[in-house]
């Protein structure tokens, strides 16, 4: 695709960067030129109403458009997630906020033998532009939760930048596209911005190498944002205790997938994954 920021040369998987977007056609005539050479751009449009699609095939001829077949993050994120074709798959914002240049960073991680690069803004060589006390302060009370339930040792919870193989994929159970909306017009469990916090809690409960990769957070470049603290944060912490309480059958679930597998012995054992806080040298 783009020429621009190559990704490393070694051992070098297929990249699909899934995008969901919602009106963001001015920022993605910005970021997508920025993005690295990769297999395959997945734009995950959730029913815009100004030129984002349009924008974005100008812009990127080649990007592979997908529709959302409900609404919020989630459903358009697991809707990128069944389209994509390549070996690692990068979840990334359309609103400027993410650093296309890390992307050779979260990758290496994986090719390290990570199952998932973490992104995290509070972790050395990561840091915010964006995020408010008030988030910041919500984000870091669900993380410590998050941390007592389930055994792990996250220091970012709900932050969006994150890549992982896609063979992990069909393991984290996550809500098909294929699904009715509810009757309700209530968004289903997992279809909002809670998919964060989904996807941390089952790969730690599958018992999967997570790496944190330091990520620094962009403001958002035009346009305002979707989430709402407080509505989005009563969703997460629902999530916690949910995915709480099915953590018997994920563990079930792990000791057969991973019975013959040993833990590395650089890992940090937490009871369910292992978190590893990346450092430069671990990431490039």
């Amino acid at each position: 695709m783009n020429p621009v920021s190559p990704l490393p040369s070694i051992a070098q998987p297929r990249i699909s960067v899934v995008v969901p977007a919602r009106n963001e056609a001015r920022n993605l005539e910005i970021v997508l030129p920025m993005l690295p050479s990769v297999h395959e751009v997945i734009l995950v449009d959730g029913h815009s109403v100004d030129d984002t699609v349009a924008t974005a095939v100008r812009v990127m001829p080649d990007i592979k458009v997908v529709h959302q077949t409900r609404k919020g993050k989630g459903n358009a994120l697991a809707c990128g997630f069944e389209a994509a074709t390549g070996d690692v798959i990068v979840m990334f914002d359309a609103d400027g906020s993410a650093d296309p240049a890390e992307i050779p960073r979260f990758v290496e991680a994986l090719v390290a033998g990570a199952d998932v690069a973490k992104g995290s803004r509070f972790v050395q060589g990561g840091g915010s532009e964006d995020i408010t006390r008030f988030r910041a302060l919500g984000n870091w009370g669900l993380n410590a939760l998050t941390n007592l339930l389930l055994g792990t040792r996250y220091t970012d919870l709900c932050y969006g930048y994150n890549a992982f193989w896609a063979r992990i994929v069909p393991s984290l159970e996550l809500l098909p596209s294929g699904l009715a909306p509810r009757a309700d017009g209530q968004m289903h469990n997992g279809d909002g911005f809670e998919i964060e916090t989904i996807l941390n809690c089952r790969t730690a409960a599958l018992g999967y190498d997570i790496v944190e990769v330091p990520s620094i957070e962009k403001l958002r470049i035009h346009g305002s944002s979707n989430l709402n603290a407080v509505t989005d944060g009563f969703r997460v912490l629902r999530v916690i205790l949910e995915e709480r309480r099915r953590r018997p059958s994920a563990s079930a679930r792990r000791a057969s997938m991973r019975a013959a597998a040993a833990p590395a012995p650089e890992l940090v054992s937490t009871g369910t994954g292992s978190v590893r806080t990346g450092a430069r040298r671990d990431v490039a």
